[in-house]
């Protein structure tokens, strides 16, 4: 961890100067964090309230990130999982495998006001949504948010040849569907 990451990082953890560093944190990281979440939950509103519940988990456990990372990482890996375990008790709640939950949310992107892509991109968003939902996070931040397999690794806690192999996939699969 460098010097700078670690000044941050203790302005976070004191108490006189923890919410200055949190307004700065949140302004630097809520739209990246927003749009990593977006791909997972698909929904706008639902993005906003996994990114906001993302932030209190962070401002609630500062103290225990060790620096094995940058701190990045380490809010991503929360919003992976916030996001993961938003679209579980969204599917339990209704019945749904979450596989279910997230293809039935793919299937009314349209009605949402906030997507803005075209036909290419629904259709790509649909293939993207029937992934297993290992292959469809790795593709997500392989593709779109164009991370590298390290980073990757760091986040979902997995091997770099994992992942490889999931993204190779995923791949095949979206190649598959947008050509049927």
């Amino acid at each position: 961890m460098d010097t700078q990451q670690s000044l941050f990082i203790d302005s976070l953890r004191q108490t006189e100067t923890k919410e200055v560093a949190f307004k700065k944190l949140v302004k630097e990281y809520k739209e990246r964090l927003y749009w990593h979440i977006r791909k997972l939950v698909l929904d706008h509103d639902d993005a906003n309230d996994v990114v906001q519940n993302t932030f209190v988990k962070v401002h609630l456990n500062i103290n225990k990130f060790k620096g094995n990372s940058t701190l990045y990482t380490w809010m991503y890996r929360i919003a992976t999982n916030e996001a993961l375990n938003f679209i579980n008790s969204k599917a339990s709640k209704m019945g749904l495998q979450n596989q279910e939950w997230i293809e039935s949310k793919a299937n009314v992107l349209t009605s949402d006001p906030y997507f803005d892509g075209d036909k290419a991109s629904l259709l790509l968003q649909k293939s993207v949504a029937r992934l297993p939902e290992k292959q469809r996070i790795v593709f997500n931040m392989k593709y779109f948010d164009n991370m590298k397999y390290e980073a990757i690794s760091e986040i979902l806690e997995t091997s770099v040849g994992a992942l490889k192999a999931s993204y190779h996939h995923a791949v095949k699969k979206i190649k598959t569907q947008l050509n049927e």
